[in-house]
């Protein structure tokens, strides 16, 4: 039995890389010198240094348990695998269904013809029968394998097996659609990007086109650059997505979607959304630049500090607006910045403690997320509740100043502002702290039918204020 993309429907060597460099970041410049030493030497390294939560790979089920029925009916099992033998024993050591493990061993690589000799030298020829996903290791098994069985096989793969020995498909897993591919990049993240416009609407000045062309370009970037770093966090959270009740369902969570998929669209997002930054100004290439840097430097160490990673949450969403003051040519207002900074470390407090509230429903009294305990709690909620209220009181003085007078025509109307926004974060922390703050705040007021009407009066008081 193959063990990567066979047993478990992802790649042991890319989660044990991605669990090192969540854990080790600057063990990425020894990648290199281990790979140099051969493709065994890297597993073995990497493997020295990591251990997976065998209990949490995503598995075939319907294979598994198959496995478990010839298990019970005394026919032995072997896993064969070109993971390194570390990390393939801890899966052997969870499921408690094979005889024996061959992987390999920190010197070769047992895949392809290399594995093919190891069993014939072990069980003889036509010994054995074979169970595999990749078409490498079943045909170099045609002239040795009494039977061949090929897991999830795709028209290709059936093709290029079939010529060659006598093979069957045992499981065939549906295959992931377009819209699961797109469900990798989060489209529905990209709600954050609608900050952008921000200046704009507060400079009343949306019925431009040039400075409404230059923010629509703007948000594009934003939103390539943000799906990359939000495929970059999916695949160095993994394991904790796993044990999240709803986050496990998340495609690469949850082994619908290759790694090597998540791997190659991050810098394929990244370089996208410069080029459509450069459209805008170079100034603004930096300014993009900028905000992949803070959220890759989040995702992959500044997360886990409690309190600061709050604040990280809190800047990344402030520097939107920022630049979409800079993409449009417009001075951001203090007011502005100051009022985003307060509402957002609120956002970011209300994320977390929303999150805490889920995972005790799953862990009891022992619940954490991130790097907060359940006894954070209460903490987090007074403290997130200030940050909310600190920024109505905010909005309420820019109200009062000449500045909101020079720029709105009924600029009393505004002070409407201030109850809606005092109810609606009121509102979010009550249904935070009732457990059903399931989605981040701003994906949870699109999908809420209470939030929904609260801001779409708080935007048209603001329209009708002009």
């Amino acid at each position: 039995m193959d063990l990567d993309g066979t047993l478990v429907k992802t790649d042991l060597l890319l989660e044990s890389l991605l669990s090192l460099l969540r854990h080790s970041p600057l063990c990425l410049f020894l990648l290199l010198f281990w790979l140099f030493k051969g493709r065994a030497r890297l597993k073995r390294e990497i493997a020295r240094r990591v251990r997976l939560d065998p209990a949490l790979l995503p598995y075939r089920t319907d294979l598994l348990e198959h496995l478990r029925l010839e298990h019970a009916k005394g026919r032995s099992l072997v896993l064969a695998t070109a993971s390194d033998r570390r990390l393939a024993q801890q899966v052997a050591d969870h499921l408690r269904i094979f005889d024996s493990v061959l992987a390999s061993d920190g010197s070769t690589t047992l895949s392809g013809e290399c594995k093919r000799e190891r069993l014939v030298k072990q069980f003889g020829e036509r010994g054995f029968d074979y169970a595999a996903n990749e078409s490498r290791d079943l045909i170099a098994m045609r002239s040795s394998a009494r039977k061949g069985i090929v897991v999830n096989p795709n028209q290709q793969l059936m093709r290029a097996v079939a010529r060659r020995a006598e093979f069957e498909s045992v499981l065939e897993d549906r295959r992931a659609s377009l819209g699961e591919y797109l469900s990798a990049l989060r489209p529905q993240q990209w709600l954050k990007n609608v900050l952008i416009f921000i200046p704009v609407f507060a400079a009343s000045s949306f019925l431009e086109p040039a400075m409404m062309g230059k923010a629509l370009l703007a948000f594009m970037a934003f939103c390539c650059c943000a799906s990359g770093g939000y495929v970059f966090n999916d695949l160095l959270d993994l394991a904790a997505d796993r044990h999240h009740p709803k986050k496990r369902l998340r495609p690469f969570a949850s082994g619908r979607l290759p790694l090597f998929y998540g791997l190659a669209m991050v810098p394929a997002l990244v370089v996208l959304s410069c080029v459509l930054a450069l459209l805008v100004s170079r100034l603004f290439v930096g300014i993009v630049l900028i905000y992949f840097a803070m959220t890759f430097t989040y995702s992959l160490y500044l997360k886990k500090i409690v309190l600061l990673d709050v604040l990280i949450l809190a800047s990344i969403y402030t520097l939107r607006i920022f630049a979409g003051s800079e993409a449009v040519g417009i001075r951001p207002s203090v007011w502005l910045l100051g009022f985003s900074m307060l509402l957002f470390t609120s956002l970011a407090f209300v994320k977390r403690y929303g999150e805490l509230v889920v995972m005790r429903s799953v862990d009891g009294d022992q619940a954490t997320a991130r790097s907060y305990e359940l006894s954070d709690a209460e903490l987090l909620a007074s403290k997130g509740t200030a940050s909310g209220y600190a920024a109505v009181l905010v909005l309420a003085l820019y109200i009062s100043s000449g500045a909101a007078k020079a720029l709105y025509g009924r600029h009393e109307l505004i002070w409407l502002l201030c109850p809606l926004l005092f109810y609606w974060l009121g509102y979010i922390w009550l249904v935070a702290h009732r457990g059903k703050m399931r989605d981040e705040p701003l994906v949870f007021m699109l999908r809420d039918g209470t939030s929904r009407i609260l801001i779409l009066l708080m935007l048209g008081t603001a329209l009708l204020a002009v």
